[in-house]
């Protein structure tokens, strides 16, 4: 029997267009191909409308649900088990930074991928030390974004063009590389409480969407502005924009 070559694999068509006419071993093996299931999340429909065109129309690649927000993202990623998810940063309800967190440490199987305009050492430091695979900014090309979700499904990580030598050798030391940042100095639940700070929420709100008191959560206020040297809820909110927890 002939071997389908990997370039097949990937172009079955050689270099035409999908969806022409292709040799038959080439169809045979693309009908018993495997396609990696993905889950994509950020909080801005076009983009997700985006991201899920380019994608989908890769061969080895479907898109199985888009979500808006980093809770989402975790919540769907325990009941789909998605291969990949690529993951927004800046998100409600939770960023993508702890989102990342709460998927791969609950299954390692799970392969994340963040996808955000940010470009702050300390915040891409943040999202591969979660155990993002990649850190992409959304002004990659689609065949660096496809080729980064192969690398990452196949449990590799990439390293993107985009990122200095100096990021991924900070990332790579010994010790906390984001050092003084949010993802640093604060715990995951005093980020969700800084992050709902910033976005104007109530202690009551606050309380409601963490279901915690609302004493507790002035506890955890008072420890956030003790950490950050912050003396009104301004500072806290403009610490939280710099740090990519809440947009502008």
């Amino acid at each position: 029997m002939k071997r389908v070559s990997d370039e097949m694999f990937f172009n079955p068509c050689q270099g035409g267009r999908l969806g022409e006419k292709c040799p038959r071993g080439a169809r045979a093996y693309r009908g018993e191909m495997k396609k990696m299931r993905i889950l994509l999340a950020d909080d801005h429909a076009i983009v997700r409308l985006g991201l899920k065109s380019l994608l989908s129309s890769e061969p080895d690649m479907e898109v199985v649900a888009d979500v808006g927000d980093g809770g989402s993202a975790v919540r769907l990623a325990r009941e789909l088990l998605p291969d990949v998810v690529v993951m927004d940063i800046t998100m409600t309800d939770l960023n993508g930074i702890d989102a990342t967190h709460q998927i791969v440490s609950r299954n390692a199987s799970v392969k994340v991928l963040c996808l955000s305009m940010h470009k702050q050492k300390q915040m891409i430091c943040a999202a591969l030390q979660s155990g993002a695979l990649a850190y992409l900014v959304k002004n990659c090309a689609v065949r660096e974004l496809a080729g980064a979700v192969r690398t990452g499904y196949s449990g590799k990580m990439y390293r993107s063009p985009e990122i200095a030598g100096e990021v991924m050798r900070e990332f790579m030391r010994e010790g906390d590389a984001s050092e003084g940042g949010a993802f640093a100095v604060l715990s995951g639940r005093e980020r969700e409480v800084l992050q709902r700070i910033a976005q104007g929420r109530s202690t009551k709100e606050i309380g409601g969407d963490l279901h915690i008191s609302e004493k507790t959560v002035a506890t955890h206020r008072t420890a956030i502005m003790n950490k950050l040297h912050s003396n009104s809820v301004a500072d806290l909110t403009r610490y939280a924009i710099r740090e990519g927890l809440v947009e502008p």
